[in-house]
């Protein structure tokens, strides 16, 4: 992929027509990395609220308000399309900026052109990871029985119970929150004993209150990179969910029913990155995430 150095994203941080990926922080990598490989034709604009990481322990109205300054930054910046490659901010901001804030967008008043997202020359749209996920699983479980793994402001939102029982009403979800798999990863800890025990303990957690089981969500962008760890104690048989292809592959199947959106994302096969924190840390803890060097660039929401 293309990369954009720094003193050239300082002259000109605007990129139309690229499709901007949202996290919190870096977990959102493994989503960018996932969709580039499905969709690598692409321009590709990566924003993280380094700074602000982690959401987890926010409430719903200062993720929605974290995020909805993310959205804007990243519409301002000339994106289209938002993806919230991030699963805190798709459980408590995703539908009330769909729902109050794009809203105005499809208005022709001049007054809302104004609003406090962005002005109205193209359709603009917000989408999470969590209904992709939600939509997949009826298809991956026999049992009809599914677990989550997540961090605690994803399971405390109960927003996958609520996709998948609109989808699939006979499916039972389990849920257990895990709130140090991600500091272990940023750590640079995934392979180590400390993360072998904490994985272990909240598998074996989770089959505790329901042994029948046998499909996996991760409900986090950083837990693919605990992924060998998490191979070694789910019981055998069990499907491991991780977001990021599905996400992929929602994406593609969006852009083909939307033309009207997809004709305004730009094909250029490059990604920039963003972060609210020191772009020096950004490139360091990037690496933990993606198989090649970044260079990143700082920003204020």
């Amino acid at each position: 992929m293309t990369k954009v150095g720094q003193n050239e994203q300082s002259r000109n941080v605007t990129a139309t027509g690229a499709i901007g990926i949202f996290d919190s922080g870096y977990g959102g990598l493994t989503v960018l990395e996932s969709i580039r490989s499905k969709l690598p034709e692409y321009d590709y604009l990566y924003l993280g609220d380094n700074a602000r990481a982690p959401y987890g322990g926010h409430s719903f109205e200062v993720v929605y308000e974290f995020t909805r300054q993310a959205v804007a930054k990243l519409f301002s910046m000339g994106c289209n399309l938002v993806i919230l490659a991030c699963n805190t901010a798709s459980a408590k901001a995703l539908r009330t900026i769909q729902q109050r804030d794009l809203p105005l967008l499809e208005s022709n008043s001049p007054d809302n052109c104004q609003s406090s997202i962005v002005n109205c020359q193209f359709p603009r749209r917000v989408l999470g990871v969590i209904r992709p996920t939600a939509e997949i699983i009826g298809s991956l479980t026999r049992s009809r029985h599914v677990g989550l793994l997540a961090t605690e402001g994803t399971v405390r939102s109960e927003s996958y119970k609520l996709e998948i029982q609109k989808l699939f009403p006979d499916i039972q979800l389990s849920s257990v929150a895990c709130p140090l798999w991600a500091p272990i990863v940023e750590a640079g800890e995934a392979s180590s004993s400390g993360a072998d025990y904490f994985v272990k303990k909240r598998i074996e957690q989770l089959f505790r209150e329901d042994s029948r089981i046998d499909a996996v969500i991760l409900g986090c962008t950083h837990y693919p990179l605990l992924l060998p760890i998490i191979e070694k104690h789910i019981p055998s048989g069990v499907k491991i969910i991780s977001q990021g292809n599905y996400v992929a592959d929602s994406l593609k199947d969006y852009l083909l029913r939307h033309p009207e959106l997809e004709s305004h994302c730009s094909r250029g096969a490059t990604t920039r990155y963003f972060t609210t924190e020191s772009p020096e840390k950004f490139q360091e803890n990037a690496r933990i995430f993606l198989n090649e060097e970044v260079e990143a660039q700082r920003v204020s929401l």
